[in-house]
């Protein structure tokens, strides 16, 4: 049963149990304003758009206070505002009981009870009136319980739905930065080394650094590229995400000499941009 036919219900109840002439309640939207839409016994249509806020009327009190509201002479009642008088005094209601819906110890809306004219509604009709805003409380955080259950199963079968994802082989991210880190120094050792055989040594070593970075399988490396041993330590300093006067500095190099240098192995690669020339690299074993 949706929220508003609860509602519904319990207004009907309350007019039948208490007797009052007038009954009509409404529930708290999502800004905090109480929407009355359910009536019984309204002889005209003025209760009709009335909406409720905190603390204003004798509604907006009973919310506020989180206890039952009553004011036997409504017209001349001191204790509440009167923001909403064209709609109490247009349908003639002279006492008006007001009685707080409280859901986990929070204000839900509000149930009413009115009677055209003055007359003392007493406990007499306040206690049942107390016991349907309870029920109607529990009836609706019933609906509150089966609407997260059901939000929840739908989480879950979602999640069963998906399929699992599994790691990527290799090397965390962590890992493969300093493994490119360790690379471009290599590169760098290498280019300082008179000694050639010392250098093809180095240059073993890196190649075997490159096969490692891989999270996944690299393509078949292209036998059609070749690139300078400048070349590469100028993208290896690139994959780290140094400018190119930092990578002049590293590589002892000027500035305009390593535009040269990346350009050319832009070209190679078929790059269009520093970057992109770097995933090339890498996808043809490269660069780590």
């Amino acid at each position: 049963m949706t929220e508003s036919r609860l509602l519904a219900g319990a207004v009907d109840e309350l007019a039948r149990r208490t007797h009052l002439p007038v009954a009509f309640g409404g529930l708290i939207d999502g800004s905090g304003v109480t929407r009355v839409t359910a009536f019984r016994g309204n002889r005209t249509p003025s209760l009709y758009g009335l909406s409720v806020e905190r603390d204003r009327g004798l509604g907006g009190r009973a919310v506020t206070e989180l206890r039952p509201r009553m004011a036997r002479d409504y017209a001349s009642a001191k204790q509440i505002t009167h923001d909403y008088d064209t709609y109490i005094l247009g349908e003639g209601i002279g006492t008006l009981l007001a009685v707080p819906i409280i859901v986990g110890g929070a204000p839900r809306g509000v149930l009413y009870g009115g009677v055209h004219g003055s007359w003392s509604i007493g406990g007499v009709a306040a206690a049942p009136a107390v016991q349907i805003a309870e029920r109607l409380a529990h009836d609706l955080a019933g609906q509150d319980g089966a609407r997260e259950l059901a939000e929840r199963e739908r989480a879950l079968e979602q999640i069963r739905s998906t399929p699992e994802a599994r790691p990527e082989p290799g090397l965390s991210t962590v890992q493969q930065e300093a493994l490119r880190e360790s690379y471009a120094e290599l590169r760098r050792i290498s280019s300082e080394i008179d000694d050639a055989g010392l250098r093809q040594r180095l240059h073993e070593v890196e190649r075997h650094l490159a096969s490692l970075s891989g999270a996944s399988a690299p393509t078949a490396p292209r036998t059609d590229v070749r690139l300078s041993p400048r070349e590469t330590d100028v993208l290896a300093c690139v994959a780290l995400g140094s400018t190119n006067a930092e990578i002049a500095g590293q590589l002892s190099l000027r500035e305009s000499t390593v535009k040269a240098y990346l350009g050319s192995a832009m070209s190679k690669l078929d790059a269009n941009t520093r970057h992109s020339a770097v995933t090339a690299a890498r996808r043809i074993g490269l660069l780590p």
